[in-house]
Parts: C-alpha cells; structure tokens; sequence
C-alpha cells in the first residue's frame, strides 16, 4: 500500500518492536510529529533539550536491553544530539537517533537550519544515512536497528529530507537484512578458547578482567561458572560493575583511578589476565608500561578493534562473550588457587580503600551507603560523571546485574538526570535512584519538567559541595589548590523542584540522611534530596596521571606501593 514517509517511519517503528520514543520537535520533523498520533503504539515522551533526549534513549537501552530511539529537528536539534550520540558510542550503547532534514532541493545551499549531521556525526555512529528518496525509509530503518542492536552496539544515526516525510511512496517492510559487508564475529575460534583454557589451567595467580561486554552479552552464568570453577579472582571496570555479584567471596571491586586499592594491587601482581568484554582504556589500566607486568592475557571482545590496541595481547578470541564463555567453560577443569584468593584477602583487609570515616561533617560516601542500606541494593542507580559517580561506585554494593548505569568513555556531566528517566520509563516497576553532583545536575536540570509532565518516579540525589569536585580536586592535589573557575553558586535545588511540582528536602546532617531517602521511598512520584556534603571532601583511592596501577595513594599524605612476591606462595 502507499504511504507517506512519516507514515513508513512510524510503521517500520512499530515492525521493530520500538514502543517508546524520546524527542523534540521542530520544522524539518514536523511531518512525522504530525503522524505519531495515529500510532498509538509509539509512546513519546517531549523532553526539554535534545541532549535529554538522547541520554534517556540510552538510559532506556541499558536498562531494557532493547534500542533506544530519539528525534530531533534539523540544525540545532540535530547538532544538540552529538554529546548523547558520542557517549552512546563510546559506551557501546544501542540507540537510533532520526533527525529531520531541509527539503531535499535545498541541500547543500545553506538553508535556514541545514547542516550537515551526517558528516558530523561520522566518527561518533556505527553508521548514518541521509534518506534519498521515500521509498528507501523502510529499508533504512530495518538496516539501521539491526545494525544498532548486533554486533558491539551502538548509535545509528538516519537524516530525512523534509519533502521525503511528506511524499508517498509503495510500503514493503524487508524481512530481512543484506549487508555483506557486515558480518559481527559471534563465535570464538575454537583453537584460541583451547590456548585460552591451557593457561588458565597452568596459572597460579590468575585474574578476570570483566568489562561492559559481560552485561551486553547477558553472559552473567557464564562469568560466575569461570570464577568458580577454576577459582579466579573477579574485577571490573567501572561499566563491568554489576556483571558480577559484589558480595560474591570472589569479587575484589573495581580496577582503575578511583577503584579499589587491592584490584589495583590484585592486576599488578597477577600471572594472567582473562579480559572479558572490557577494552583496556587509560582509566583502568593507567600507565600502560606499568600494567600487568607478570601477566600473560587473554583478551575476549566482539570488536577485533579493541584487541590489542592498547596492551600486548598473548591469547586474542573475537567473539560474544556469552558464546565464548560457553566454550570456555567446557573446557575447563576444576582447580583451585587458595593461596592467591587469601593474598586478596589480606591486602583487602590492610588496605580496605573505601572505609568511611566517623566524623561530624556529612560526607557523600555516607549518603551512597545508606541509599544502598535503605533501598537493600535493589535500585538501578544512574550517574553522570565526577565525584559524585565514583563515591556512587564505591559504596553502593551492586548484586542486581546491569543496575549501575553511568556514562563512561565520554565521562558526560549531566547525563544522570535523563539517562533516569529513559531507564525507569524502560524499567517502571524498579526503583531507579539519580545520583548527581550540582555541577552535572544543572546541566541538564530542565529535565526536571519532563518528569513532571511524565510522572516519572525517579528519586534524585544531589551531593551539593558548591564545587565542580572533580576538577577542583584536581587542582588540589596537582596545582596547589589554585581554585580557579571551580566554585559554584548553586540556587536551591528544592525550591526548583517544588516549582515543577517535584518534592524535595534539603539535608545538612547526618541524623537527617536515613529519613530523608525513606521519606523519597515512600513517595509513589518523583522526589529530589540536596545533600549538602562536605565542600572538599576528595575521591579516594586514587592513582595519580602517569603512575602505575600499583602506585595507589589510599587517602591524603599515603601511599601504597606492593609488588607481589612469588615466594609468599
């Protein structure tokens, strides 16, 4: 039958099983705004900023496992998705972003809000398409979700005229996909799994490296199934936590900057890595010279990019974790490494990296643990990025798997407020906790009408220090506490709130911390807490630009430097 191009959108839409989308309007995608109310399948959700609506695909995708969806306008609704669309690229997250476009006879003559989105989001897309004709809109999207959703996901951008929304044109929906050249490696080369087992069974010190990958690929029986059978030692990125159980005997945190004194320790001292779906970036593993100096590795990822890109790799397998893992496992035999579990053990206890000191002030790392006391670890918690994320990272104890949702390689101020939003829209019956700094928060605080309008339950903490902290403490411990453009005059975040409807309270000590994130639990609606924590409090442990992993400054004036000897053993 013939339909119009916006009609050919919203029914390819609804082919793919798409039943939420995050946008808004403006002239170049009116045609299609005019269209989605015949389709009554497609829930929109009107969000204030384009930037908002691309972060709450992405939250929707992580916490549901299905593609985000998003549209904006031409020009400046286009070019306000770029920040989103990066950082779903780099976090490997599937979104379809659709932008409308200047009327086809008018590209390329600098129209009233052209620009070219497709060559700007060149480097930041698995791929994007500037639509041609109507008739191709069908095709276009069948091919944009199957390559969002397969492979490593991520972010597909499609570009459409404005007239090519509005023609009609034969509607056929592909039932399938041809791209020969795109053909994702899902299953591991079985010589490389055997060389893979072979040093897992010859190794004293051996370690699992989980990454992001574990999550995407869903592969949590299997990571658990290696870590017990073989009786492997588990840490993992900061995207890795919550592929593996925190309380498990065999889990030792997260490795990296700001992670756990004894991972760092535990990576640096080790015979052998196992990588599983994680990409070696300067975070986790620092001073790349300095990284795993006695490890031999073994590195599992479904992008052959990443392997090998940053650290020497002896045992290579491209493929789905999940599938690899399955292998894997069969091969393995049952061994146990008791004394290397108990030498973690020990540089837990003397080095325990995220204790928290008894004092008068109200720290933020005490907020984090009495929202995971309160809440019993069953919240999916979503952060931006900055201190706030890590304190969120370190003391909140993630069992549930995938319920950590922060923005990694792109490190985006103002992602957690939308990025909420998608995943309790995605998740309704979850709670689903924001945890911002004031500086990321205001970033994208006109979120806040969006979920009034919505009615979104999400709970919202705020650690207000009247900093952007991170950058301050970096000009604390590196420019001699120079301050310099770090202060903030912050309003009052609950007088804000109140004004779109939102309750909140503001907390100033500790005794107020329990009852204020009940009083938020309680609420069947949103709800905001201003935590007005310490103003210089830093983020600890910390391995300083330039160190190696095993360089661990533990708090203030301290720090760490063990070099595992074999002889212990």
């Amino acid at each position: 039958m013939k339909m119009t191009g916006a009609q050919i959108i919203c029914e390819s839409l609804v082919r793919e099983g798409v039943e939420v989308i995050f946008g808004i309007l403006g002239g170049a995608i009116l045609p299609l705004y005019d269209t989605l109310p015949r389709y009554p399948q497609l829930r929109h959700i009107l969000v204030r900023h384009e930037q908002g609506a691309v972060h709450a695909a992405e939250g929707y995708a992580r916490a549901t496992g299905k593609v985000g969806v998003c549209l904006a306008t031409s020009g400046p609704g286009a070019t306000n998705l770029v920040t989103g669309i990066a950082d779903a690229y780099l976090d490997s997250v599937p979104i379809v972003a659709m932008t409308g476009q200047v009327a086809s006879p008018f590209i390329g003559k600098d129209a009233f809000q052209e620009i070219d989105i497709t060559g700007i989001t060149l480097p930041i897309t698995k791929h994007n398409y500037l639509a041609m004709d109507t008739g191709s809109l069908a095709g276009i999207i069948k091919e944009a979700f199957y390559l969002a959703r397969t492979g490593r996901p991520g972010p597909v951008l499609i570009d459409i005229p404005k007239d090519f929304q509005i023609e009609q044109a034969e509607f056929r929906y592909p039932s399938k996909v041809d791209l020969p050249g795109y053909k994702p490696t899902l299953q591991g080369h079985p010589a490389q799994i055997k060389k893979a087992a072979k040093l897992i069974g010859e190794a004293e010190r051996p370690l699992i490296l989980a990454g992001r990958g574990v999550i995407i690929s869903g592969a949590y029986a299997e990571l658990k199934y290696l870590a017990e059978t073989a009786q492997i030692p588990v840490v993992t990125t900061l995207l890795g936590i919550s592929s593996f159980p925190e309380s498990h005997a065999l889990s030792y945190g997260w490795l990296g900057m700001h992670g756990m004194a004894y991972a760092n320790l535990a990576v640096s001292s080790c015979d052998l890595i196992i990588a599983i779906g994680m990409r070696f970036d300067d975070r986790a593993t620092s001073r790349v010279s300095g990284f795993a100096p006695h490890a031999r590795i073994i590195h599992i990822d479904i992008d052959p990019a990443e392997i090998g890109k940053n650290v020497r790799v002896d045992v290579p397998i491209v493929g789905d974790v999940k599938n690899v893992l399955k292998v894997l496992n069969k091969l393995l035999a049952p061994c146990k490494h008791i004394d290397w579990v108990k030498q973690l053990d020990n540089w837990r206890r003397e080095h325990p990296s995220i204790e928290i000191r008894d004092c008068e002030e109200l720290l933020p790392q005490f907020v984090i643990r009495k929202i995971y006391e309160v809440t019993r670890g069953e919240a999916i918690i979503v952060t931006g990025v900055g201190q706030s994320q890590m304190w969120a990272a370190q003391h909140y104890w993630f069992d549930k798997p995938n319920s950590l949702i922060s923005s990694g390689g792109l490190g985006t101020m103002g992602f957690e407020l939308p990025a909420a939003i998608g995943a309790k829209i995605g998740c309704p019956d979850e709670v689903v906790w924001s945890i911002a700094g004031d500086g990321g928060f205001q970033m994208t605080i006109q979120e806040l009408a969006t979920i009034a309008q919505e009615r979104v339950a999400v709970k919202i903490a705020i650690m207000n220090n009247g900093y952007l902290g991170m950058v301050r403490q970096w000009q604390d411990l590196f420019y001699d506490k120079r301050y310099v453009a770090t202060k903030l005059n912050c309003p009052d975040f609950v007088k804000i709130a109140e004004a779109y409807g939102i309750p909140g309270l503001t907390v100033e000590r500790k005794e107020e911390v329990v009852p204020a994130i009940e009083k938020a639990m309680s609420e069947p609606g949103p709800f905001l807490i201003n935590f007005m924590v310490e103003p210089e409090e830093n983020v600890y442990p910390m391995v300083a630009p330039g160190t190696s992993l095993a360089e661990v400054i533990e708090e203030p004036k301290k720090k760490t430097k063990v070099v595992y000897n074999s002889a212990k053993l």
